[in-house]
């Protein structure tokens, strides 16, 4: 097996400020120019009387247009693709829960590269080679579980694809194998050791030393709680499957913003109304362009993620610039038991049915630090006959419905015509009462 340096991509990971942006001065180009072979990037090019060659350095990233969610998807499947089709060995997809999925194609390289960014990111999270890293993360199309997989194996830690679910399964491998690293979305990890209180046990008990969190987001006060019950360190992950997975970012031992990987990415900061950098260390959308990807690079894709940059040392020594804690998106997405529900596919299902009336609210609260959603919903005037056990038949009915359009259970509420308040411009749908 190479060596660890190699694996962990050292080089990179060690680079001072002015070696990041010397190596993104040269990639930039050579990114534009591997994206201009795609049929997608060669007409936006053509389009805007760009040639490749007219990006020298980073300082030309605003010349370059933005990608967006839609353009992936009207370039679904192939037309962002840089290479024969013979030389891709994997691809993966998003959702598709708002209509036509996005997909992301990668060579082996592609592939190798990502791994190392993620054996790098666990690295600098505490894990090591001699560690069990189980893989509570779904596989499949969803790229987070592959992508913590192959990085865990690159680090040369002893891999357990767990996959999700099973909490049973879950602790009895944690126990007989004696994992100390593990990958879980945040309310994943909060379930386990709530159901293991609930048994009488002790999630600290399982010995557990590093989780690599990620996958939806979740508060501080979450990470210390889940701390507090496991006695590990929980680390924030983030990545997006535009832009590989995870991998795009990672927190150090010091926990203190998570460190964007500046080889492989460009990260701008910019406001999503006017689309222009913001002064630096204010909140705004994040916009990411690789850097090393070869069969579908990506450029300037505006990722409606909100932070802020932060750009001061690090204590752990390395350069790249940390990412703080995401605290929103500028689209109107919501992630519940880490699920991706959008307030149109519920409005969807309210609107067939008639005993309802137009005006409905969706509220998120926290119920022993899980993600609980109640729809609030008013009644039609004269929509059902009066009786109680009309409406409770009804409300059971719409329940149902929901649920095998969001995929969880959600609360419902149906009050009186009127009862709710009333928009005189855009409606306020959501009221997130978790913070």
């Amino acid at each position: 097996m190479i060596d660890l340096s190699e694996r962990i991509g050292e080089r990179f990971v060690k680079m001072s400020r002015d070696q990041i942006e010397a190596f993104q001065s040269e990639a930039l180009p050579r990114t534009v120019a591997q994206a201009a072979k795609s049929p997608w990037y060669a007409s936006k090019f053509k389009e805007i009387g760009l040639e490749p060659g007219d990006i020298k350095s980073r300082d030309d990233i605003s010349r370059l247009p933005f990608t967006s969610k839609d353009d992936l998807r009207k370039s679904y499947p192939t037309g962002l693709l840089t290479v024969d089709p013979l030389d891709i060995i994997r691809m993966h997809t998003s959702s598709g829960t708002t209509g036509k999925p996005t997909a992301i194609c990668h060579t082996a390289q592609d592939v190798a590269n990502w791994a190392e960014l993620m054996a790098r990111s666990l690295y600098i999270g505490g894990a090591r080679p001699n560690d069990v890293f189980q893989n509570m993360s779904g596989y499949g199309l969803f790229s987070g579980g592959l992508g913590l997989h192959y990085g865990a194996e690159r680090l040369g830690m002893w891999v357990i694809p767990a996959g999700p679910g099973n909490t049973a399964r879950q602790i009895m491998l944690i126990r007989d194998f004696h994992v100390t690293v593990i990958h879980a979305t945040p309310s994943y990890a909060m379930h386990v050791a709530e159901r293991m209180i609930a048994e009488g046990d002790d999630p600290k008990s399982l010995g557990i030393k590093v989780a690599a969190l990620g996958a939806e987001p979740y508060t501080e006060e979450m990470r210390l709680k889940l701390q507090d019950l496991y006695g590990f360190k929980a680390m924030n992950s983030y990545g997006l499957s535009e832009m590989n997975g995870p991998g795009v970012a990672f927190e150090c031992k010091y926990q203190n913003g998570m460190h964007v990987w500046e080889d492989s990415y460009l990260v701008e900061i910019i406001n999503p109304e006017t689309l222009q950098p913001v002064a630096e260390g204010e909140v705004g959308e994040v916009v990411l362009t690789n850097l090393r990807r070869t069969g579908m690079p990506i450029i300037r894709y505006r990722t409606r993620d909100l932070t802020r940059l932060i750009t001061e040392d690090c204590p752990c020594g390395v350069k790249h610039a940390r990412m703080a804690r995401m605290v929103g998106r500028s689209d109107d997405m919501l992630i519940i038991r880490g699920v991706n529900v959008f307030p149109s596919q519920i409005e969807e299902v309210l609107m067939r049915h008639k005993w309802l009336g137009g005006n409905y609210v969706i509220e998120l609260t926290k119920s022993a630090a899980l993600d609980q959603m109640t729809i609030k919903v008013e009644l039609a005037k004269d929509g059902f006959d009066g009786t109680v056990e009309t409406l409770r038949k009804l409300r059971g009915q719409l329940q149902s419905r929901l649920k095998e359009q969001i995929g969880f259970t959600a609360a419902v509420e149906v009050v009186e015509p009127g009862s709710l308040p009333a928009s005189e411009g855009k409606a306020k749908r959501v009221v997130d009462l978790r913070l």
